[in-house]
């Protein structure tokens, strides 16, 4: 029996992946004991349980970006996290330590290099985050989500993606999309969604430019985020206003185009599907939003606009002529389709065997 420390966590672009990757584990040997590492304030608190599987938990411990009484108290912090994770390596008899970034992957990269552990680590983001710069170190079996990601010993895996959307037919899928949510069958679909907690910019916008994007003929479905506030619903025929999609699946089958944030999540799906897109990446950060974009725009599959011009002005101007551009669009979609990868959950999957194979990828200490 083979035992994985996943570790990682924090946002559903760390989770997610994680979780995907669990699944598979799980479901190729039901025999492996797939234990996951995580915070006790991330994302994976509530989704790891819910999924079922066994969430062990660190302190929260954030890198410190200056010199302050919070980076005094770092190195005292990571030792004891570093001794906590390589107690539960010994304790669980854990075979290979599988990363995604966030707070409770540094711990385990540097537990798993001390311990003598196989180590493997996936890179969701265009712009590595500063845990798996350092788990890089460990290992030569880093799996990245963008070719373009500069980080040291990277191999091109793509994204691991949700079973629903990595087995959807979206040509099969479309009628009964559909049928669920009330869809003309003869209209294109424009989907909109700034993740689950919602973009105000998106959201205004697309409200107060309604009426334009209907009028060219084309149907909306507008997720608009469980944690934002709704917007009025003008109920207009072909605009469907949503808080929250419980089938983003079917959505997906049914976008002809796709208005949205550039999280990782959200490029990967698109083009592993080939839905090509309107990037409005979310304004703050480290630009990250924008890179993960970048292969997509590159290819000729999507369009990036910055929050701050995304206004009913600029839907007029550019998105309006867009949508009445059919053959445009359709060269899009095939353009996209050539950025992303369907299979991302098995080719990370490969890695994590690999490393298994080789043993230690670097000296324990």
């Amino acid at each position: 029996m083979t035992t994985y420390l996943l570790a990682g966590g924090g946002t559903a672009g760390h989770v997610n992946p994680l979780l995907a990757v669990a699944d598979r584990l799980r479901e190729r040997d039901p025999s492996a004991e797939v234990l996951v590492l995580g915070t006790a304030e991330g994302l994976e608190s509530r989704l790891v349980p819910e999924r079922g599987y066994e969430l062990l938990t660190i302190a929260r411990l954030p890198f410190p970006r200056r010199p302050n009484r919070a980076a005094l108290r770092f190195p005292a912090g990571l030792k004891a996290s570093v001794e906590t994770v390589r107690a539960i390596i010994r304790d669980r008899s854990v075979d290979v330590v599988v990363g995604f970034g966030g707070y409770a992957a540094a711990p385990a990269y540097v537990a798993a290099q001390r311990e003598g552990v196989p180590l493997a680590l996936h890179e969701a983001n265009a712009r590595p985050g500063i845990a798996n710069r350092l788990g890089a170190r460990f290992t030569r079996f880093v799996g990245v989500a963008f070719r373009g990601t500069r980080l040291r010993g990277a191999t091109w895996v793509g994204m691991p993606l949700r079973p629903e959307i990595e087995r959807l037919d979206r040509f099969a899928a479309r009628q009964e999309a559909q049928r669920v949510f009330g869809l003309a069958a003869d209209r294109p679909t424009l989907l909109v969604t700034g993740g689950s907690s919602g973009a105000l910019r998106i959201n205004d916008t697309v409200s107060r430019s309604i009426v334009d994007i209907l009028g060219v003929g084309w149907q909306v479905i507008h997720v608009t985020g469980e944690y934002r506030d709704a917007i009025d619903d003008p109920r207009l025929p072909g605009y469907l206003l949503l808080k929250y999609c419980d089938r983003m699946d079917l959505a997906l089958a049914v976008a002809d185009l796709s208005l949205s944030r550039a999280g990782t999540s959200t490029v990967a799906e698109l083009t592993a599907l080939g839905v090509p897109a309107v990037f409005v990446p979310y304004a703050s950060g480290n630009g990250e939003q924008r890179l993960n974009a970048r292969e997509a725009v590159e290819a000729g599959g999507a369009i990036v606009v910055a929050d701050s011009e995304f206004t009913p002005a600029w839907v007029s101007t550019e998105l309006v002529p867009l949508l009445s551009s059919r053959a445009r669009i359709a060269d899009m979609a095939a353009r996209i389709a050539t950025v992303g990868a369907i299979d991302g959950t098995d080719r990370m999957i490969g890695l994590i065997d690999a490393a298994l194979a080789a043993g230690p990828s670097r000296t324990a200490g």
